[in-house]
């Protein structure tokens, strides 16, 4: 146990050094929310794919490979197409945009495309973002807490607040630029170790044919690439939920503002290679570590959650301590906790800004100096991020057999359910109007929590939308909701 926590020490010591050496570079409002916009490619795709990926690709994705066998990289192919779409065809029409408007959040850019008389806009947005936002860094906090205790043995509250004040600490201390500089620390780490395990995984098998088989006698659904269920509706429905989460890569503002950010046009082009193999391989990686472990860990019989956790959200960690020497243990336990902070990170500065930015400095003291709201800004997160510990400490006393799946999920879905359709029709559509994007971002906000508490209960239809999720038609409905309201009430009127 003590070289799990020296090793987590010097992770954490690295981080406390990078909020530092980006503290010296941080002389404003701009600097403060997206690094002067002068990052580099590496460190905006390595930033982007690690914010997007979060804490679910190492606990999540894998037990979901356990759970549903091959069908699970559905999932993989689903993300690697949002990610190709955004990076290729959005992000530099978007990056051009964002500068010709001088935004430095997500309602700067939409404020300087429609080009509002009114402030309803700005304000819709900034309380949806700010909304989401703190769903999604509670579900993250909560995640850091389960972590700790499973990997640990640390009470669940004792380790979510750890994580919790190391993540505020650098952010508070650098800004944008620590959470980028730390992403690409962490994305490099989250990238070699679950491109390890699934070796080490194989080598533990004894053979391809023994490993497939095996397969087949634990369960022969997990052979099925259409699914695991009897019914092929719910099938449908399961395996199109599964491809329909890299809808969340066309426009969520925790990975757009990095777009912001970036140095030029001309960087993208370099930096939509790395996040296309980024994604493929750690994705692929994830559910590939799923069906090794199911293999390995369970028998015929065995309830797999016995042994792998609610939804095989153990079974990375059961692997590394089973197959692993203890100094790599521990260095996976840094790696685990990478994934779920650098999440954390991005979604406070976006939130902060959202309020900040959008809402203070726009709204209510347009001519407040900038230095003063740079400090504003780290009050702002901090509030923030003590919200957001209360909403998940509260979540684990109310739901103890939550997921780490859903409870992601939905603040994933909720962010880009609102903003993603916004963003593509704003980059695309000439004829989008404000008044349509204000539909668009009300409707996405609101289907989110109708289609999970409202349309998932219904007999009949609920299993099928609880297999869908409520990405997919929150999206749709936003989408046809924005053109409908753009045709009745054009721009031009």
């Amino acid at each position: 146990m003590l070289t799990k926590y020296i090793i987590l020490a010097i992770y954490f010591g690295i981080l406390f050094a990078i909020g530092i050496v980006a503290s010296r570079r941080v002389k404003g409002m701009s600097d403060f929310y997206v690094g002067g916009k002068n990052v580099g490619f590496w460190a905006v795709a390595f930033s982007a794919r690690a914010t997007g990926e979060s804490g679910w690709l190492l606990l999540g994705l894998t037990g979901m490979g356990a759970m549903a066998g091959i069908s699970a990289y559905w999932v993989v192919l689903g993300e690697l197409l949002g990610v190709a779409v955004s990076w290729f065809f959005m992000a530099q029409p978007f990056k051009r945009l964002s500068d010709q408007y001088d935004a430095i959040t997500i309602p700067d850019f939409l404020e300087g495309r429609f080009k509002p008389k009114t402030n309803l806009l700005r304000w819709v947005a900034a309380a949806a973002l700010s909304v989401f936002v703190v769903i999604y860094v509670s579900a993250q906090i909560d995640t850091t807490g389960k972590a700790f205790e499973s990997l640990l043995q640390m009470d669940y509250l004792t380790g979510a607040i750890i994580g919790f004040v190391i993540v505020v600490a650098y952010i508070y201390i650098g800004g944008f630029l620590a959470v980028v500089w730390s992403d690409f620390f962490q994305g490099i780490m989250m990238f070699l170790g679950l491109m390890l395990l699934p070796l080490v995984g194989w080598f533990a098998v004894e053979s391809g044919g023994e490993f497939v088989q095996g397969l087949r006698d634990l369960d022969p659904n997990l052979l099925n690439v259409w699914g695991t269920s009897d019914d092929p509706w719910l099938n449908v429905a399961t395996l199109l939920g599964f491809a329909m989460i890299g809808l969340g890569f066309l426009g969520s503002p925790q990975i757009y503002v990095r777009f912001i950010a970036v140095r030029n046009e001309g960087e993208i082009k370099y930096g939509r290679w790395v996040a296309v193999v980024f994604t493929l391989l750690t994705d692929g990686a994830a559910v590939t570590i799923g069906l090794l472990g199911r293999y390995l860990f369970t028998k015929v019989g065995q309830d797999p959650e016995a042994v792998l956790g609610n939804n095989g959200e153990d079974l990375l960690i059961v692997m590394v301590e089973n197959l692993l020497p203890l100094v790599l243990v521990g260095i996976y336990i840094a790696v685990v906790l990478s994934a779920i902070m650098s999440t954390i990170d991005s979604l406070l500065v976006v939130a902060s800004s959202s309020i900040t930015r959008d809402v203070y400095q726009k709204l209510l003291r347009p001519k407040i100096d900038d230095q003063k709201l740079t400090r504003i800004s780290r009050y702002v997160t901090l509030a923030l991020a003590l919200f957001s510990l209360a909403i998940a400490i509260l979540v684990a006393t109310l739901s103890p057999d939550r997921t780490i799946f859903w409870f992601v999920i939905f603040g994933w879905s909720g962010i880009a359910a609102t903003f993603c359709p916004v963003i593509i029709l704003s980059l695309f559509w000439k004829g989008y109007s404000e008044k349509g994007a204000i539909a668009s971002m009300i409707t996405g906000f609101a289907c989110v929590p109708f289609f999970k508490f409202v349309v998932q209960e219904m007999e009949g239809i609920g299993a099928y939308f609880e297999a869908l999720d409520v990405l997919a038609p929150s999206f749709l409905i936003s989408m046809l909701v924005g053109a409908i309201v753009s045709r009745i009430y054009p721009a031009s009127a």
